[in-house]
């Protein structure tokens, strides 16, 4: 006997319809799984024996074979127990009903309890495309798949509720909550009003938030660089719902998506430790490839603390940061994933941490001064817009009782500015100033004669290069924005020049 169903399997952030193919012939006792699983997919035949026979069904002692297709894509994970042991069931004529019209997805266990899978959302919108209209997926993970509009999400707690289901014998209901669709403003760990002083931080961190630019702080330790990068979360637009759903499926697939938030709201502030793997940072993995850091960190901010102790595993930015995706070669293929992210970075002066502080004397040799600045490459540093200096905090500021400027009223700012910038490029791909490329540059990014000169000034001054040249013009646009001004002024390119670093001799 032959029965079929469908799954899917997930590549890179993107689902592919999977059928299953179940066939149960006479001859010596076997159970064969082809078509290009992995160690977790063929360890399914044992979950899927014993969650058949715990859920009182007869598990068949027949020859029985089972064919993942297509068969030419590569197949990982245990999502494939429970079309598995369904198509099983159909096979041996245990359950009767028809199973043609649906997605199965979901991991067994040896009870025969229905189990999470990670990467339900990717699957679920695949089966939407492809004219699917009923899914039945693990009971908690009902509330992620219901996401996709258009579809009759039924949730699994029980491998024999199921079987039941498609006899006839029991009705499973379908998902009656409602998807989490409204995007209301999060709660922000950190408030721009809790940092007293360094206004000129803030000031450049507005400027980076509103233009979507990258960003390094430089400072002595407990200047607080940290907390400022922790509170930039707070001034950035809220996410819209197709954010919000690009972000919930890239954190599905790499199964850190939490239990009780089907939906991330928030944007995300990732900061990986400087001991992260080129794997842990970029993505990848032995066995399955998953997004890694830079990825999670989609539309969201990348927070490298102590940037110089990254080393050579910082070059592998240079890739994302220009194209804002980061592709992933490996022999069976390429996988690409999303990496569109704020670089905020952080990095002491000096190795010992006080080169120019006025209170502690610092202990480093100029050269070993300039050879620590020079741990980060010229390119990637080519590649940020902005270089602030953050200074220590007098005690008059930090023992004041006035509060600094609420998040709230920044993020306002922000908003006003990014919605300038969408209209600008209302009909292209671009969604903010960092976006943009040269075309866009020389037609919104026009200087005044005086612009000119200051930036002809700047251009042997500073020794700008080509792409130097484009974000400092870019980044003059941003603060043009944010002072609501069409035209450049030599004001708004003066202050894009500041944020320039000075080279170390």
């Amino acid at each position: 006997m032959l029965a079929k169903v469908f799954s899917s399997a997930v590549i890179g952030l993107e689902g592919v319809l999977v059928e299953v193919e179940v066939d149960i012939a006479q001859g010596l006792p076997s159970f064969t799984i082809v078509g290009l699983g992995d160690t977790a997919v063929q360890e399914s035949r044992e979950r899927v024996r014993a969650a058949v026979r715990n859920c009182g069904r007869s598990f068949p002692m027949k020859r029985i074979t089972v064919n993942l297709a297509p068969a030419d894509l590569r197949k990982a994970g245990p999502a494939y127990d429970l079309p598995i042991a369904i198509g099983l069931l159909l096979a041996s004529e245990q359950v009767e009903g028809d199973a043609s019209s649906a997605v199965f997805i979901g991991e067994l266990g040896l009870d025969g309890a229905v189990r999470h899978t990670d990467g339900v959302l990717p699957m679920v919108a695949v089966a939407r495309e492809c004219g699917v209209r009923q899914v039945f997926v693990p009971q908690e993970d009902a509330a992620e798949a219901a996401l996709i509009d258009g579809l009759n999400i039924v949730p699994v707690r029980w491998l024999y509720d199921l079987a039941a289901h498609l006899s006839g014998e029991k009705r499973l209901a379908a998902y009656t909550g409602m998807p989490t669709t409204d995007i209301a403003e999060p709660e922000y760990p950190v408030d721009f009003r809790e940092v007293r002083g360094q206004e000129h931080v803030k000031r450049a961190l507005e400027v980076a938030a509103a233009g979507g630019h990258n960003i390094l702080m430089s400072g002595s330790p407990g200047a607080g660089k940290t907390l400022m990068a922790r509170a930039l979360v707070s001034i950035l637009p809220p996410m819209t719902l197709g954010e919000s759903i690009e972000v919930t499926k890239i954190y599905s697939v790499a199964g850190q998506l939490p239990k009780e938030t089907p939906l991330i709201r928030h944007r995300p502030f990732c900061a990986p430790h400087h001991t992260t793997s080129l794997a842990g940072l970029v993505g990848g993995g032995a066995v399955r490839v998953k997004p890694g850091m830079i990825s999670l960190a989609h539309r969201g901010v990348l927070f490298l603390d102590e940037l110089p102790e990254f080393g050579n595993k910082l070059d592998v930015l240079r890739q994302p940061l220009e194209d804002r995706v980061v592709t992933l070669s490996r022999a069976v293929g390429s996988i690409t994933y999303p990496a569109s992210f704020m670089l905020v970075a952080a990095q002491n002066p000096c190795l010992c941490g006080w080169h120019g502080d006025p209170e502690r004397q610092c202990t480093c040799t100029p050269s070993a001064v300039a050879r620590y600045q020079r741990r980060v490459s010229g390119p990637l540093l080519d590649r940020i817009d902005i270089f602030v200096d953050v200074p220590r905090v007098p005690y008059e500021k930090l023992n004041s009782l006035r509060a600094g400027e609420e998040s709230a009223a920044i993020r306002q700012r922000v908003v006003a500015a990014r919605q300038v910038q969408m209209h600008r490029f209302q009909g292209t791909r671009l969604l903010a100033n960092t976006d943009m490329g040269p075309a866009e540059v020389h037609r919104d990014c026009a200087l005044d004669g005086a612009g000119q000169r200051l930036m002809q000034a700047a251009m042997r001054q500073l020794d700008l290069s080509a792409r130097g040249y484009h974000r400092v013009l870019k980044l003059a646009r941003t603060i043009a924005d944010l002072a609501g001004v069409e035209q450049i002024g030599a004001a708004h390119l003066a202050e894009a020049l500041q944020y320039r670093p000075r080279r170390v001799e």
